[in-house]
């Protein structure tokens, strides 16, 4: 998690899973590949010998809105996703875990509550709501915990098994791809003053 879309190197996550699950002695269920959703990915999966569990970036239900968020990733539909991945925790018998960052006024509304609860019922998964952690020039804002805890609340009450996670690292920047260099104003010079060192018994003082 947290290094990019293990999809664009599959070959070599693939291995690292075969060999972590095998001679690492990782039990499959502790093994997390976590992705945006790639076609690729969802057709080797299965075919390992060491299956992974499943985390998948959602983050919107609506497709037009998914794409602005993550525009980078495969054009699937979000009822496509979460169909494959369903697929793939019965398959394993492990529940997928939907990855939903938290986005003060872009997908913390009513209408993706619903998407959510529409799109997740009778699924073998769980919903970890993530709230986003601010970073400065960006105009992504986090909502207030008590919508996150409505949110929450709303989807349990929908059959929903959900986790709102407690975010931290505020004062770092830290989050998936927010880790980054913070530019200080240089300090004025000081002027350092040194004193001269008596030369130690029997050595000669360097000029």
């Amino acid at each position: 998690m947290g290094m990019g879309e293990p999809a664009h190197n599959l070959d070599a996550v693939c291995e690292a899973i075969e060999l972590l699950g095998s001679a690492g002695g990782i039990a499959h269920k502790n093994l997390v590949f976590s992705t945006v959703g790639d076609a690729r990915a969802f057709a080797r999966l299965p075919t390992l010998r060491a299956r992974p569990a499943l985390a998948l970036s959602l983050h919107s239900t609506f497709a037009d809105k998914r794409a602005q968020l993550l525009p980078r990733a495969p054009r699937i539909a979000p009822d496509e996703l979460v169909a494959q991945a369903e697929r793939y925790a019965r398959a394993t018998t492990y529940p997928v875990q939907f990855q939903w960052t938290l986005l003060d006024g872009v997908n913390d509304g009513d209408d993706e509550v619903e998407g959510i609860a529409r799109l997740l019922a009778g699924k073998y998964a769980v919903m970890n709501l993530i709230p986003f952690n601010a970073v400065e020039g960006s105009d992504f804002r986090r909502p207030g915990w008590e919508r996150a805890a409505q949110i929450a609340r709303a989807l349990h009450r929908r059959g929903i098994l959900t986790k709102l996670r407690h975010s931290a690292g505020q004062d770092v920047d830290a989050g998936c791809g927010q880790l980054r260099a913070r530019q200080h104003a240089a300090a004025a010079p000081q002027t350092v003053h040194v004193l001269p060192r008596r030369p130690a018994s029997g050595m000669s003082a360097l000029a």
